[in-house]
């Protein structure tokens, strides 16, 4: 007797064709693979069905079974060893130096020739198997069964119940150093799309925005920047005029690089609220 497919089945078998379509063979520099992205949590969303994690504050990398590459499609030129015993089957992740270390991970990550020293720090922390098809609690399951070597590590998931855990959840993780924590719909399968099936929250929000000029600053910053006129993906554009150091005002990113802002809000013409810089960003590749 023939087994016909579930719905459910059939959504996923499709999706993963889809993924090793986009995702294989002929993945290069310049074609981004097709990642999960993520939306911002909201108080008040339902969170029956989401595992949490923590978010780990690297540079997104993704495994296709044999290289690793950045989010944006570029190589990642890791060592020999790091990779070495990994699976031969595509991996989601986020390379981490640890909290507080993320100018490290970039730094080792950016390299064309790696150090070995570098390398050493970090870590493959892995979130999901994008081709192996299922909703996030099967591709979970499967990722808890890998043997991995020491570089990779499967990120840690719970379950929470409530808007008020996940408060003191996220409260507990950023004392301690991290960043914030990303939640995951255990029904999802993996799709590029940005939804609801992944979530992020944090203290704060923040984004990434391209430098277009360097404006003068006036008084006590005479002779500094006074703010960056930045624009973002979108094409919107902004003033950036706090969060610098005195040694950042006297040498500030230059033209052309991207930096991470944090803001309160969007105003409605989708400005951010409150924008104060908190970083250049080597790695941000807008997709």
């Amino acid at each position: 007797m023939m087994n016909i497919p579930s719905p459910l089945q059939r959504r996923s078998l499709l999706q993963q064709l889809v993924f090793l379509v986009a995702a294989g063979p002929a993945l290069g520099q310049t074609a981004a693979p097709p990642l999960m992205l993520s939306k911002v949590y909201r108080p008040g969303m339902n969170l029956t069905g989401y595992w949490v994690s923590e978010k780990y504050d690297g540079v997104r990398g993704y495994w296709d079974g044999s290289k690793l590459w950045t989010r944006g499609g570029q190589p990642i030129y890791a060592p020999g060893w790091f990779t070495e015993g990994w699976p031969s089957l595509p991996l989601d992740g986020e390379l981490w130096a640890g909290r507080g270390a993320f100018a490290d991970t970039v730094s080792a990550v950016r390299q064309k020739t790696p150090t070995d020293s570098a390398w050493r720090q970090l870590r493959f922390m892995v979130f999901d198997l994008p081709a192996q098809g299922g909703p996030f609690d099967e591709r979970l399951r499967a990722l808890q069964t890998l043997t991995l070597p020491p570089s990779v590590k499967a990120v840690t998931q719970a379950r929470v119940t409530d808007h008020a855990a996940l408060q003191a959840l996220l409260k507990k993780t950023v004392s301690e150093g991290g960043e914030g924590l990303m939640l995951h719909r255990g029904s999802a399968l993996y799709s590029s799309l940005r939804s609801d099936d992944l979530l992020k929250f944090k203290p704060f929000e923040d984004a990434e925005a391209r430098v277009l000029a360097h404006i003068p600053g006036h008084g006590k910053f005479e002779g500094m920047l006074g703010a960056l006129l930045v624009e973002t993906p979108e094409g919107r554009r902004f003033k950036l005029g706090t969060g610098f150091s005195d040694a950042q005002r006297r040498d500030p990113p230059a033209l052309g690089a991207w930096v991470t802002y944090r803001f309160r809000d969007l105003t409605s013409r989708g400005l951010p609220r409150f924008a104060s810089y908190v970083r250049l960003r080597d790695d941000f590749e807008p997709i």
